[in-house]
């Protein structure tokens, strides 16, 4: 069973909160990657149901994970080499420090209501679409929603400049930020109110959730993901079979949702 998932709190004891993780995950046999920071946590997990929905319940014991929310999928395969928890600056890296998502969220919209909207060609007040894949050019060329905005960032922090220069093509039109599992496109959707930018949506738990919700409707290709199964199809079945170098090579990018 794989899990990915992601909450921006404010936590204060990562040291002591790392060694805690460590010692469960390793207990449970479970492998994948855990960035804490400041402002919260990310993960991406694997191991046996049993171990992950233990993992889950010890987590949710403290008040700060208590309404954690996953995303799931299977593989027949440990996508994992190993068991990473890791302390950073920030859970997913803007290089914006202004963006405190802890302090509120961007509004967002579910799975279903964006299906609706795209079948339609408008939301309910009319306006037109904007879907903005806030991800990193390799991982859209695997599979993107049609018509999505697509700047060809190699990084997420070239995603501020990006937006200041693209600003005015939003003017009149509903913005839905989306990405992976649901991280970039919030701090994305914040940074756009930040900067002004009316209308602005974030898709709720990203592509993976959309898949789970409502399946491929509107998407054309997979979803790349950051471990072994290189790539999920829309009924969230692994496309491909080799592994993810870049995942290999770079721990942390298993963590990029």
């Amino acid at each position: 069973m794989n899990i990915a998932a992601y909450k921006f709190v404010a936590i204060d004891d990562s040291p002591a909160l790392r060694e805690d993780l460590r010692a469960r995950t390793q207990a449970l046999g479970l492998m994948g990657t855990i960035l804490l920071a400041p402002e919260g946590i990310n993960m991406f997990l694997a191991g046996t149901a049993g171990g992950i929905r233990d993992f889950l319940s010890f987590l949710r014991a403290d008040s700060r994970f208590a309404d954690l929310e996953v995303k799931e999928s299977w593989s027949a395969a440990q996508p994992f080499r190993r068991m990473l928890v890791k302390l950073k600056r920030e859970i997913i890296r803007m290089d914006h420090p202004a963006i405190r998502p802890e302090a509120g969220r961007a509004p967002g919209v579910d799975a279903p209501t964006l299906k609706r909207w795209l079948d339609q060609g408008h939301d309910d007040q009319g306006r037109e679409i904007a879907l903005l894949d806030t991800r990193n050019a390799f991982e859209v060329d695997y599979g993107s929603f049609e018509g999505a905005i697509d700047w060809r960032i190699g990084k997420f922090t070239e995603f501020p400049p990006a937006l200041r220069a693209h600003r005015e093509e939003f003017r009149g039109k509903t913005v839905v930020s989306f990405c992976t599992g649901g991280i970039r496109c919030e701090k994305a959707a914040i940074l756009m109110h930040e900067e002004g930018i009316e209308n602005v949506l974030q898709l709720e738990g990203g592509i993976l959730k959309y898949f789970e919700e409502v399946g491929g409707a509107h998407y054309k290709g997979d979803c790349f993901v950051f471990d072994g199964r290189e790539a999920l199809a829309p009924d969230l079945s692994a496309r491909s079979v080799r592994a993810s170098a870049r995942a290999s090579e770079d721990p942390d990018l298993a963590t990029k949702q």
